[in-house]
């Protein structure tokens, strides 16, 4: 299994990073605005609408706020098709006034490890942006 470790210092309290990461409900109002437009929970279920209507169906596996860590897996609507996804966010002290959030993502297959990174990498700049920008 491909395993994809991303780790980015965002300037904000962790705490303030941690509040918006576990609200899961909120992805399209607090994370990645304009990228997901609209959330929905079903019990441990997240429903994420994109601009073009599709839709991804995540499993919310663990929401650990000793530990500041949200486990998910997508289940239903990864493009491209995918056999396996878990992930997880963590996030911990940098320094006096930052997090460093850390996102570790196991796919399958192999062959789509290169393709999720740079869906990672990027999706982690624009949660870095929105939560920086919201923390000001």
């Amino acid at each position: 299994m491909a395993s994809i470790r991303h780790e980015i210092v965002i300037d904000a309290s962790p705490e303030h990073i941690w509040d918006v990461l576990r609200d899961v409900g909120a992805v399209h109002r607090r994370l990645l605005p304009g990228r997901v437009t609209d959330t929905r929970i079903e019990g441990d279920q997240r429903f994420l609408t994109f601009p073009d209507g599709h839709v991804i169906r995540e499993l919310i596996v663990a929401i650990d706020d000793e530990a500041r860590r949200l486990a998910y897996s997508v289940v239903e609507g990864a493009r491209p098709a995918i056999d396996h996804h878990h992930a997880s966010f963590e996030v911990h002290p940098e320094g006096d006034r930052a997090g460093r959030l850390i996102w570790i993502t196991d796919v399958l297959p192999h062959a789509l490890a290169p393709e999720i990174r740079i869906r990672v990498e990027r999706g982690a700049a624009e949660m870095k942006l929105a939560i920086e920008a919201a923390h000001r």
